[in-house]
């Protein structure tokens, strides 16, 4: 059962951010329950990530559907790019950890997604739509925290778009069998131990939920 954790914050290095906090928390877990066995980590902010721009991926995959040949540059676009892919597509159990810009994911969270949803690779398109490729028992978990509080059923609750985008590529686009969200939310407005006040028991219950 091989984890791939998937930093996705800008200053992952940072022990104050909670995201780093909730990583930690984690990794204090997963090396308890396997203690012989470690996870793959990428930090997106330290890794190569084409995008979807001219002379990278969008130049790439026009060349590639008319059998155009590539560049030196635009190889190396292509292999970075795969090797993401076939990375993801290796590891059944994925962690994201990344705190929430804007009501969304990272700018760096978008590129990684927009290497790894990909057509006959990890979802295909039937006549009644699309139909996912990452069912045999693949699971996901997003630990996320968030200057303010988006679980009050207030007027910020919709606005929360990264865990719904991630949840819905995950699940209901690539298959997924399960998505869970693990917050430390409220930074900007709660002192350090009222965030963290709950989180030790919300990771454990999605921790034993993950790897079952």
């Amino acid at each position: 059962m091989k984890t791939l954790i998937i930093n996705a914050h800008p200053d992952y290095k940072n022990k104050e951010h909670f995201s780093y906090k909730l990583q930690d928390l984690f990794l204090k877990m997963y090396q308890e329950r396997f203690p012989n066995e470690k996870p793959t980590i990428l930090n997106l902010y330290e890794a190569k990530i084409p995008r979807i721009e001219e002379h990278q991926l969008l130049t790439v995959w026009d060349k590639q559907l008319n059998n155009e040949s590539l560049t030196t540059d635009e190889k190396e676009v292509a292999e970075t790019s795969q090797k993401l892919l076939d990375q993801f597509k290796a590891h059944h159990r994925i962690v994201v950890v990344s705190p929430l810009h804007n009501f969304n994911v990272t700018s760096r969270m978008k590129d990684y997604i927009d290497n790894i949803l990909i057509a006959r690779e990890t979802f295909r398109y039937t006549d009644d739509g699309s139909v996912g490729l990452m069912m045999d028992n693949f699971r996901a978990l997003l630990l996320q925290a968030s200057g303010s509080i988006y679980t009050n059923n207030d007027r910020y609750t919709p606005l929360e778009f990264s865990r719904l985008f991630l949840q819905k590529m995950f699940e209901e686009i690539m298959g997924f069998e399960d998505f869970n969200i693990v917050r430390a939310q409220g930074t900007a407005l709660l002192d350090e131990e009222d965030v963290w006040k709950n989180v030790p028991e919300a990771m454990q219950e999605a921790f034993v939920r993950f790897y079952k």
